[in-house]
């Protein structure tokens, strides 16, 4: 009996993909069609998802977390977790700055600037972002969806929980029965993804056709090749030196992730897709992936940092202004200080980079130059997020052990069949 094969989720998601841009091409004279008919499709969608995010975060932080059964060892995995997404947040901005140099992304734009206008946010001060992570009221927290709060409360109940030894153990218990559950749930749900994306897709290209897109098409194509150029050297080579995996396995496995962050540009909803990517196609154990994945949904800004290298140049270029080396140094600084001072902060991409064009002098209106077309810029930036989120898991897996390489090196045998 020969068995039916059905098209892969990765596939299937870059069909309701390819339809969601077919779509919106169509309906670029009438975008309220779009809005109105095929957007509650992606809202939906996303709404599905957000409904599992902080059950499936808290849970499985929490077991991930009393699963190392060493405190000191949650202490070492997190110090190793920051310093890799600090180094290649700062390496992420070098990046972005020297593309953006070489593409000369600024020149021959000539939309009237003095029109402009941008009100920015006020971004939260770093020692008020330190302070503001410790919840007063953990449930309001949860409730609110507090992610750096919720990921704090997870980490302080589960190593007090892993302090008690047998009498927490019903608690884990309650709470890895959530957690498994979330997976199911999360499984179903992704079965609609196809319908989601195309949902979430259609409406972005009505909206922003091509003749919209054109005076910005040379600082978008920048960020998107110093974020190609980003993956392909930062992370290609930790993941082979320090994570020792196969290239071809990594990026098969962190396909399906990288997609569904393209389209949804939201870190935290693509999660579920990315521990169980993480743990089923990279081999990283559960414990790692659950303490490793949801901080980086909340704090990893790598390709939000190419972003703002990128935009800050092309906005000092379109005023006529141009920016010294000590001052790109400066943008690497506060960029990379503010991915922590803003992170889990709704629209941290525009607080950060107000921040960025204040450090330097930069007229904050000139955010309204790139504002139109953020989402564009967003869904590169967020889906390269989770990449980095990927990589940091897998070498920080390898680090201590934790690291199944037969996951793939089974795959990778040719069959003798």
């Amino acid at each position: 009996m020969v068995k039916e094969k059905r098209l892969s989720l990765p596939f299937q998601i870059l069909i309701g993909l390819s339809l969601g841009i077919l779509a919106g091409i169509m309906l670029q004279n009438n975008p309220d069609v779009a809005d109105n008919f095929i957007k509650p499709l992606g809202t939906i969608f996303l709404n599905l998802i957000k409904l599992v995010i902080v059950p499936l975060v808290f849970s499985s932080l929490l077991v991930g977390i009393a699963d190392l059964d060493d405190a000191a060892k949650i202490g070492k995995i997190g110090l190793k977790t920051f310093i890799y997404f600090f180094c290649t947040t700062a390496i992420a901005l070098i990046i972005g700055l020297t593309v953006a140099n070489v593409f000369n992304v600024g020149s021959g734009f000539t939309l009237p600037v003095e029109d402009l206008a941008y009100e920015a946010k006020e971004a939260p001060k770093f020692i008020d972002t330190l302070v503001g992570i410790i919840p007063a009221n953990p449930l309001k927290s949860i409730i609110e969806g507090e992610m750096l709060q919720i990921i704090v409360f997870a980490l302080i109940l589960g190593a007090g929980l892993l302090a008690v030894g047998e009498k927490g153990k019903p608690v884990l218990t309650f709470f890895n029965g959530i957690a498994e559950a979330m997976y199911k749930v999360t499984d179903k749900i992704m079965k609609l993804a196809p319908i989601g994306v195309f949902g979430l897709m259609t409406p972005v290209i009505a909206h922003n056709g091509p003749q919209v897109l054109l005076p910005l098409s040379k600082a978008i194509l920048a960020v998107y090749f110093a974020c190609a150029l980003h993956v392909l050297l930062v992370y290609s080579s930790t993941v082979k030196i320090f994570g020792k995996m196969n290239l071809k396995q990594f990026y098969k496995g962190a396909f399906s992730p990288w997609l569904m962050a393209f389209t949804t540009s939201s870190s935290a909803g693509t999660l579920p897709v990315t521990m169980e990517a993480a743990e089923k196609e990279l081999g990283v154990s559960k414990p790692i992936a659950s303490f490793v994945l949801p901080l980086g949904a909340t704090i990893n800004m790598d390709g939000t940092a190419i972003y703002q290298g990128v935009c800050a140049l092309f906005i000092a270029q379109v005023y006529g202004l141009n920016l010294t080396i000590s001052q790109q140094l400066t943008i690497v600084l506060t960029a990379t200080l503010a991915s922590v001072g803003t992170a889990g902060v709704p629209g941290s991409g525009m607080i950060m980079l107000a921040m960025v064009l204040q450090g330097v002098g930069l007229p904050v209106e000139g955010i309204a130059l790139v504002a139109g077309v953020d989402r564009i810029f967003d869904m590169i930036r967020t889906s390269i997020n989770v990449v980095g989120d990927l990589a940091c898991a897998v070498i920080v897996a390898e680090s201590e052990n934790e690291l199944d390489h037969s996951v793939y090196l089974e795959e990778m045998t040719p069959s003798r069949e």
